[in-house]
């Protein structure tokens, strides 16, 4: 599918107006810096500190912006003038979300090193939270889909929250029920494996799997996304 990449920019610093404008998203912003100063202040070996910060960040800053820029539009009635346009759904949705996709990289950058974390594989590291990243934003762009208004936004990623979140905690259930040992493939209780790789050496056994998990999930709720945005084109 072609991409316009002016138009897909001109949807980019649409988004970014509008959401400089709301004070009450922006301030999404600084909770994931807010958690890694306290995170640090209580010893940065405090556990599953790490995979708490990430994950809730994903959640509250990836997530929630992604769901209410695209149920802001919904309630405006413009995400209809939007699909009407020449633009094509990748390039909307390209656009909606790129701007997501820099704040959430800036501030998990900030907050990265205010909590003092030191990656075993660098590579490995950002190879991770880039999949989040767009992990979470198809996430946050089926939620805003299926909202209305913000309110709706708001409240369509508690499920989201309690599931992504509270999947590594529930894992750790596994050795005493083994049904709570499905929640160790989702993507949150994965990346909380690649966050605690040991940095005096880990095999590639320790690695690929989580990633190829991580890079599943991602390509399935890309998709979903993808073909959700087109069904809601085709209502319209």
């Amino acid at each position: 599918m072609n991409i316009s990449y002016k138009r897909a920019s001109a949807i980019f610093v649409k988004d970014y107006k509008e959401f400089s404008r709301n004070y009450a998203l922006s301030i999404m912003l600084l909770f994931p810096i807010l958690f890694a100063v306290l995170f640090k202040s209580a010893g940065a070996s405090l556990p599953g500190a790490a995979g708490f910060l990430f994950n809730s960040s994903f959640v509250l800053l990836t997530c929630f912006a992604q769901a209410c820029l695209i149920a802001e539009e919904k309630e405006r009635n413009t995400l209809r003038t939007l699909m009407l346009t020449p633009a094509t759904t990748m390039d909307v949705l390209m656009g909606k979300s790129s701007l997501v996709f820099v704040m959430s990289t800036v501030v998990l950058a900030i907050s990265t090193l205010l909590f003092g974390y030191e990656p075993a594989n660098i590579g490995v590291f950002v190879a991770a939270i880039v999949l989040s990243i767009v992990l979470y934003t198809a996430a946050g762009t089926i939620c805003g889909l299926y909202s209305k208004t913000l309110l709706d936004a708001s409240l369509s990623i508690i499920p989201v929250a309690f599931i992504f979140m509270g999947a590594p905690w529930g894992a750790v259930l596994a050795k005493d029920y083994p049904v709570f040992g499905v929640l160790d493939y989702m993507p949150s209780s994965q990346l909380v494996h690649l966050l605690n790789l040991s940095p005096a050496g880990y095999s590639a056994g320790e690695v690929w799997p989580p990633l190829l998990i991580i890079a599943a999930w991602t390509a399935v709720l890309t998709l979903v996304s993808v073909v959700l945005y087109q069904k809601r084109l085709r209502d319209e």
